[in-house]
């Protein structure tokens, strides 16, 4: 089975490279890897770390999210921030037409949970219910390892903008082998799980590369905007056992706990108190404390902006966090 998309000379300028990880690609295909038994060695150590952590709430997305097939295009809107909860609300946001065409599309060959009835209707409660099952899933599978996922990402950005310089989209293009092969103007996936041929026509075609992508690259079955190719970035995946380490252990010990995880959220990107008060699970007086310690001893700066006020790490901090990590 092979999937070709078929790129016009308008296509090839609208070529693009998302500039960050989009996290619910990265919750779905870490769900996908999840309810997998076979494959993915490098992965058995964040498999045995993640299922000890889950907890009920998160069924309703594994539900929607099986580990071989079709899962629903809504899961994964294009264009979202890399913010999570910002991203869980354009899904819960989502028209009923797409939740009941995705729906619909998930029950050919298999029988869904009786509660994705409620989901396909928009029923608000469903809606909640599959909100906070991203979140918390977020939470445990994926927001642990926001860093390596973050590296893993800036080195295939600068692998891809040395092609670019080198020779341009069309270099670019080739680069994505073997999970994808360039023959001018076609763009083939040898390994996709269908038969199929999508003409662009002008919509162009977004380059995402992410971290638990794994064999086959992958895209939406009908977009409402620009298709979309994930694939798996080439970088070492391989984890402790445990899922934890001594130097993390260790920058706990260094600025306590609460304050090393306000630190890693802001690092993570979730730059407002509100966010790392989601990320931590602590009460936003809690982290307005630990950001005002974090700030006076130069690990980060914090930005107003009218009611706005944004996070940002130092290389102080960053370099604090980066040796925590052993890289």
């Amino acid at each position: 089975m092979t999937l070709r998309f078929h790129l016009t000379g308008e296509d090839l300028t609208r070529l693009r490279v998302a500039p960050e990880h989009h996290p619910l690609w990265e919750v779905l295909l870490s769900a996908h890897l999840l309810g997998r038994t076979e494959g993915s060695p490098d992965f058995d150590g964040w498999r045995e770390s993640t299922r000890a952590k889950l907890v009920p709430e998160v069924r309703p997305l594994l539900a929607l999210t099986p580990p071989r097939g079709y899962s629903p295009d809504f899961l994964t809107p294009t264009g979202i921030p890399g913010d999570i909860d910002a991203a869980i609300e354009t899904v819960l946001s989502t028209p009923r037409r797409r939740l009941r065409e995705d729906i619909d599309q998930l029950a050919v060959g298999r029988a869904p949970a009786a509660w994705a009835g409620a989901v396909r209707d928009g029923d608000p409660a469903a809606l909640r219910r599959l909100g906070t099952a991203l979140r918390t899933y977020h939470r445990s599978a994926v927001a642990p390892y926001s860093n390596r996922i973050e590296d893993s990402l800036r080195a295939e950005h600068a692998r891809l903008a040395g092609e670019f310089l080198a020779g341009g989209i069309e270099r670019v293009l080739a680069a994505l082998a073997p999970v994808a092969q360039w023959e001018p103007p076609v763009l083939t996936l040898p390994t996709h799980p269908a038969d199929r041929d999508i003409h662009l026509d002008g919509r162009g075609l977004i380059l995402l590369p992410s971290f638990f992508c794994r064999r086959a690259p992958t895209t939406l079955r009908n977009p409402d905007g620009p298709h979309v190719l994930v694939y798996p970035v080439q970088q070492n995946r391989t984890w402790p056992a445990s899922g934890r380490t001594a130097g993390r252990r260790g920058l706990a010990a260094l600025l306590g706990q609460g304050r090393a995880e306000v630190l890693e959220a802001i690092r993570a990107g979730h730059a407002t108190t509100t966010a790392v008060s989601g990320r931590t699970g602590l009460s936003l007086a809690t982290v307005s404390h630990h950001t005002a310690v974090l700030r006076e001893a130069g690990l980060i700066t914090t930005s107003r902006t009218g009611s706005s006020v944004r996070h940002e790490i130092t290389s102080i901090g960053d370099q604090l966090v980066c040796g925590r990590q052993g890289r």
